[in-house]
């Protein structure tokens, strides 16, 4: 099993930006570093051959030990998604770094040892109308090249594309992605011991003093 956390360096202005307002792209930054550090934790407890991190940018003191960095593929979203299931070969399961709160019992469907048996795809459907997870036993760049990305009906037409392929697809829990500020309050509130409710906890206190 390979699994993959697709992510951008957190630099100021590069991601999160939603967060902007209330919060500074600076802030925002740190909030996504903290985010993205979370779920490579929580990947780095799993059952797992390889791990990996597809990698928009350079790594930096957020990265442990034990996981690889893949720079991701030029293109749209679709693309580059597309590119890192490419670069695999066998059951490969990738996710977003969006998602903090990610527990080893939300994957644990996708990890257990009879996870492929009549199984072709898993799929985590988000909140926000897209997806925090895919898998495929048998990793196909033609499965993701064109699915509209960042809009309501990605999640609905990513499952389709997969099911009109003869898949069987299994479903992960429905997870709620940090995109806006609400978000973020909501999220790490499901993982109070976490970086990122650290991080938000910080920020909040901070602005009202």
């Amino acid at each position: 099993m390979t699994l993959l956390v697709i992510a951008k360096e957190p630099l100021p202005g590069r991601v999160k930006t939603r967060l902007t307002p209330p919060f500074t792209p600076q802030e925002a930054a740190r909030l996504a570093e903290a985010s993205l550090a979370d779920t490579l934790r929580t990947v780095l407890a799993l059952p797992a051959a390889r791990r990996a991190v597809v990698l928009d940018g350079a790594p930096g003191p957020w990265l442990p030990p034990g996981i690889e960095v893949v720079p991701q593929g030029a293109g749209g979203l679709d693309e580059r998604l597309a590119a890192a299931f490419g670069a695999c070969t066998g059951p490969t399961l990738l996710i977003g770094m969006d998602t903090p709160q990610i527990t080893a019992a939300d994957l644990a469907p996708a990890l257990s040892p009879d996870a492929w048996d009549g199984c072709d795809a898993w799929f985590g459907p988000a909140e926000d109308g897209g997806f925090w997870a895919l898998g495929l036993a048998e990793p196909d760049p033609g499965l993701l090249r064109g699915v509209p990305m960042s809009v309501p009906e990605t999640g609905a037409v990513q499952r389709r594309r997969l099911v009109d392929a003869g898949l069987t697809v299994r479903d992960l829990p429905r997870l709620r992605d940090v995109d806006t500020a609400a978000d973020a309050v909501d999220v790490a509130a499901l993982a109070p011991d976490g970086r990122f409710a650290a991080v938000l906890a910080g920020l909040t206190r901070a602005a009202v003093r």
